[in-house]
């Protein structure tokens, strides 16, 4: 797999995640999804997950596919967010989207979700972008619908008992997909 790159946007570096970084991608993903950190910021799940968000392996595995990318966004030298993307012909997917804490509500988000997407559309060819959220985080899905993302109806089961997906703390728990068209 070719590594692009870096590429400076609003005081952001972006580039492809490396092997190095796997242990501050994992702290990372951690920490603006489960745990005490991740109340400090919005896009905390400790209200309906429990356990880990991802792994050294996982990430590993996103870094080392063919057709996919695990993009490291850093200000002043700081790992500060990170998203997946996979590309699936017409499509790309976008996950593992994370923003560390502290750093939530400022904007961060929307430069990475915009890079992501200039990236699958014009490295890729991609026409939509595609992701999927646990159906319950409307504030979440709020978030990406003001991004121009929209939702589908079309669901998925969560994988209740296994644990790589994290503990449910609710019964009620499933995938939405979300897309959006990239012009």
């Amino acid at each position: 797999m070719e590594i692009a790159p870096p590429r400076v946007a609003h005081r952001l570096t972006f580039r492809d995640a490396a092997e190095d970084d796997v242990p501050a991608l994992v702290e990372l993903v951690e920490s603006a999804y489960r745990g005490e950190s991740s109340r400090t910021g919005w896009t905390t799940e400790s209200h309906i997950l429990e356990g880990r968000r991802t792994n050294d392996e996982e990430v590993r595995g996103i870094i080392a596919t063919s057709g996919g990318r695990l993009l490291v966004a850093e200000q002043d030298g700081a790992i500060v967010a990170c998203c997946q993307l996979e590309h699936r012909g017409d499509a790309a997917y976008f996950g593992m989207f994370s923003v560390r804490p502290g750093r939530q509500g400022a904007g961060l988000g929307k430069t990475v979700i915009a890079e992501a997407e200039r990236v699958a559309r014009e490295e890729w060819g991609a026409t939509e972008m595609q992701m999927t959220v646990i159906s319950v985080r409307a504030e979440l899905i709020a978030f990406y619908e003001r991004r121009g993302y929209s939702r589908t109806g079309r669901m998925s089961p969560f994988p209740y008992g296994d644990e790589r997906f994290g503990v449910p703390l609710r019964d009620d728990l499933e995938f939405e997909l979300l897309v959006k068209a990239l012009p």
